[in-house]
């Protein structure tokens, strides 16, 4: 991995310098040792000199000039070893400078790769996992023994990054922005990679390196933005046709109600009568639809007060316990201990509680475990809702809170999008989680509210 922090100086070299400057003091102390002896020789032979006769000294004479040559050259020697031994020490100072230097840089570049917010991933050319960083374990959940493997291994259930390296090794071109996503506990994490070779100095080709970001927060931003975008364009267009249909409608709803009035005073056909019903009803289930979008779509106001929301949600749980024992489903809620009073409208935080537990009573037909959990952190309260029903089908999770989308063959698909505008009245959030295992939808508000509007609107009601 990369962050391995091997000692400045390995032991090897140690050893190396060691040796030398241990033969150079070996040889100082033995040339030391010759030079005075040679200086020993030098006196013995003076004095042997003296007290020989002077005619019989001619060859003798020759060894002092000889002996001290040799005292030079042995001086000489000593301070070629001296000379050598400073060197060696500069030597060693400047590679352990040079050490130094290259330890500081190599925590530099750990410390920097251990900081970074994305996945840092090198391989060989065989798309072996050389090393990552940090981050990469928290992304992909790997632990510290996966490299030395194929990536396709390492990460486990994201096939798109081995194929992303195998097409840049084969092309030997860097790919950039490659959209993937990984799913871990039934959560799906959106995220985007680059991967470029790498060459060493002489231009060969040694593998690998992937950097990958996650953007699951922008993509949500994304999601919320295009959402809002439609939900702009349907508030002129509620506005119109509120203005042109509502009109018409209460009249022809009038008429058929005073026909009906008339033909059961002349005494016409029971048959006529039912048809008249089947119409009197039909308009007035028109004229709900249209209220329902006028309301989804117009700017609303809240009546918000200080509220507790455990009592908004004990309240709830009261309202769908007999129908959550008939469907055999357990209720369990969970809360944190003590639960500040937030601002926010009773009414219409009602409604979305009761909208989200229906849905989950929904999902569970066959029995199941709904639980309800309310917690807070520093600046938000979270409520989460979760069944452990079959969860939402991928290819509709990005529609479930499109206007008029349902799954349901009794459902008018204003419930969800309702939900998801009330919360955003109270500056607040609403997302989900969902696998095969269960769905989680979970609202997250503020605990400071800014100002909210207080002029009244008439509730309208939501269908599960």
């Amino acid at each position: 991995m990369f962050q391995q922090r091997d000692a400045p100086i390995s032991r090897s070299v140690v050893g190396v310098f060691a040796c030398v400057l241990g033969l150079s003091l070996t040889a100082g102390g033995v040339t030391i040792w010759l030079t005075q002896e040679v200086r020993r020789e030098q006196e013995i032979i003076g004095r042997v000199l003296g007290q020989l006769p002077k005619g019989s000294t001619s060859e003798l004479s020759e060894l002092p000039g000889e002996l001290r040559w040799q005292f030079w050259l042995s001086l000489l020697v000593l301070l070629n070893g001296v000379a050598t031994i400073l060197a060696l020490v500069a030597l060693a100072r400047a590679y352990l400078t040079s050490q130094n230097s290259l330890y500081d840089v190599r925590a530099l570049a750990t410390d920097i790769l251990s900081s970074m917010d994305q996945s840092v991933i090198t391989t060989d050319s065989q798309g072996i996992v050389t090393s990552f960083n940090p981050r990469t374990r928290v992304m992909y959940k790997v632990n510290n023994e996966g490299h030395r493997q194929p990536i396709e291994s390492l990460i486990e259930g994201d096939t798109a990054l081995a194929e992303l390296c195998r097409t840049v090794l084969a092309s030997h071109e860097a790919i950039h922005d490659r959209d993937t996503h990984f799913e871990f506990n039934g959560t799906t994490h959106f995220y985007r990679a680059d991967c470029c070779p790498v060459h060493d100095p002489s231009g060969r080709e040694l593998g690998t390196v992937l950097y990958v970001r996650d953007v699951t927060e922008r993509v949500l931003s994304d999601d919320r933005m295009r959402r809002m975008e439609r939900y702009m364009g349907l508030g002129s267009l509620a506005a119109g046709l509120h203005h042109e249909i509502k009109n018409p409608l209460g009249a022809l709803s009038l008429h058929v109600q005073l026909l009906g009035e008339r033909l059961e005073e002349i005494g016409h056909p029971d048959d006529v009568l039912e048809t008249l019903a089947v119409l009197e009803t039909e308009v007035r289930r028109i004229a709900n639809v249209l209220e329902s979008f006028r309301s989804f779509a117009s700017i609303s106001y809240l009546s918000a007060e200080p509220t507790q929301p455990a009592a908004l949600v004990g309240k709830v749980v009261r309202l769908i316990k007999p129908k959550a024992e008939l469907q055999h489903v357990t209720i369990r809620v969970e809360q944190s201990k003590p639960l500040p009073q937030v601002s926010l409208d009773p009414g219409r935080m009602d409604q979305v509680l009761l909208n989200l537990v229906l849905n989950a009573l929904d999902a569970m037909p066959h029995g199941g475990e709904l639980t309800i959990r309310i917690s807070t952190n520093a600046a938000h309260l979270l409520i989460e809702i979760q069944d452990t029903g079959r969860g939402i089908p991928e290819n509709v999770r990005n529609r479930i809170f499109d206007p008029y989308f349902t799954t349901k063959g009794d459902g008018t698909g204003m419930g969800l999008p309702l939900c998801e505008k009330i919360i955003r009245q109270h500056n607040g959030e609403l997302d989900f989680e969902t696998s095969t295992y269960g769905t989680t939808f979970r609202i997250c508000l503020p605990l400071d509210q800014p100002s909210l509007a207080s002029e009244p609107e008439a509730a309208v009601e939501v269908s599960a």
